[in-house]
């Protein structure tokens, strides 16, 4: 049997040339004839998925999310890092550029224009979004919407809006772009303007209620707290350098701010960070949620609390392994070296409702940054509970090595959309972090290489 460490590297360099097919997809063209809509990529757009879908059985992923594109991005800086893509500052480049034409969509043109409504089918028009919503939807409203066509028009259909964790998660890309030092004086120019843009963003609205990560319930979320946090923290340092001083002060109080308010979201009783509160303070059934690992995951931070080093972090973990080990058919009866394939939240009902590859990828890469600090044999520990989650995903990754969202939880079988960049970018980023946490645990080979 091929090694771990072998399918590792192999699975590296697949996930890294597929999650390229998402980038600037120039050809690419999508028809929504219900919509009365055809959607040309443009360069600099990143799309979910480059598999064109119209829920047939495959979901219409031809969007540019701002959540989506900003953690392709970011793993396209890692590629250039390890020297597998030379094109990755165009392609950044023209991200940039992309993301700045969406600052200037406005929705009143829309709204007051009766013409494209009617193309759309009779059958479709429920699916619109109504008219006050899209005049809505100008200035700095526009960060606030969740993905927009990949040929830079705004999205017609109605959709879980708005969500405030897009600007932070650009934010904290763009800010590593520039601290790579790869960029020339013009596109450090055009990337510090959308970066002052989406701090400003962030600094408005990061306490107002939004829908969170899965464009399901409105309210206070965790994950949006935290990248925005984040991004504030680094965005001051940046500031700080190009001494805006009194802008960074603000960023470095916002931020304190947002990381208190998280520590509401500890469940002491319970034994987890909760995912959400929404209003009124109510309780939710999504309450144990691995958006609450992604959020620390996305923002990188290295605190002892709200990171990979806060031992509350590491307890969600584990009661989010303990729920899908018995919640997922999959899960049982599964062979020694293997951890829990997991999923998104108790009772979750999209597709099959089943494993994620970036959330059983998550788990793994918890385990690799914390065992890169951690002493050696809680490192050791740690390294192998990493590479009991990669087995995982490798037990259920097909020969052609593609991932899609989800596999099933009863087959194993890829489900939802294919060829997911998430996807991609998420074992990429694991990856990365396994590489550094290997190292500095000092493995035998006989663990290094499974």
């Amino acid at each position: 049997m091929e090694s771990l460490e072998s399918w590792v590297e192999r699975q590296y360099r697949h996930a890294a040339a597929a999650m390229l097919r998402s980038v600037s997809p120039l050809g690419l063209t999508h028809s929504r004839p219900g919509f009365g809509q055809t959607v040309a990529a443009k360069r600099g757009a990143i799309v979910a998925s480059p598999i064109l879908g119209a829920y047939d059985p495959e979901p219409d992923y031809f969007f540019h999310w701002y959540r989506d594109s900003a953690i392709v991005i970011d793993a396209l800086r890692r590629l250039l890092e390890e020297g597998l893509e030379p094109r990755a500052p165009e392609h950044f480049a023209d991200f940039v550029r992309f993301s700045l034409t969406l600052r200037h969509l406005d929705g009143r043109t829309l709204a007051a224009s009766p013409e494209w409504r009617s193309r759309v089918r009779e059958d479709f028009r429920k699916f619109l979004r109504p008219d006050a919503e899209l005049a809505a939807v100008h200035g700095d409203a526009v960060a606030g919407e969740a993905r927009v066509n990949p040929d830079g028009t705004l999205d017609i259909s109605s959709w879980g809006r708005p969500q405030h964790d897009g600007p932070a998660l650009r934010a904290l890309a763009v800010l590593r772009w520039i601290r790579g030092g790869r960029l020339d004086t013009e596109l450090t120019a055009a990337a510090s303007v959308l970066l002052h843009a989406d701090l400003a963003f962030i600094l408005a609205h990061a306490l107002e209620p939004c829908f969170d990560i899965w464009e399901e319930e409105r309210g206070l979320h965790y994950y949006t707290l935290r990248t925005a946090a984040a991004a504030l923290e680094e965005g001051a340092d940046w500031l700080e350098g190009r001494e805006e001083r009194r802008e960074a002060q603000r960023c470095r109080e916002a931020a304190a701010a947002l990381l208190a308010r998280l520590d509401e979201y500890w469940l002491p009783d319970e034994g987890f960070y909760r995912s959400r509160i929404l209003p009124g303070g109510s309780r939710s059934a999504k309450d144990l949620d691995i958006a609450v690992i992604l959020g620390v995951l996305h923002s990188s931070g290295q605190g002892p609390s709200h990171s990979v080093h806060d031992p509350r972090i590491h307890a969600t973990l584990g009661r989010l392994a303990a729920l899908f080990d018995a919640e997922y058919p999959i899960n049982r009866s599964r062979p020694p070296g293997r951890a829990p394939a997991m999923g998104r939240y108790a009772g979750d009902h999209y597709y099959s409702g089943g494993a994620y590859y970036f959330s059983t990828l998550a788990a793994a890469e918890l385990s690799f940054r914390a065992a890169a600090a951690a002493d050696e044999p809680r490192a050791r520990v740690l390294c192998r509970q990493g590479d009991a989650f990669l087995e995982t995903v490798r037990a259920f990754t097909p020969p052609s090595g593609d991932l899609s969202e989800q596999f099933d939880r009863t087959t194993g079988e890829q489900t939802s959309a294919r060829q997911l960049a998430w996807s991609y970018a998420a074992l990429i980023s694991c990856v990365a972090a396994r590489r550094t946490a290997v190292g500095g645990a000092a493995l035998p080979a006989r663990e290094r290489h499974g």
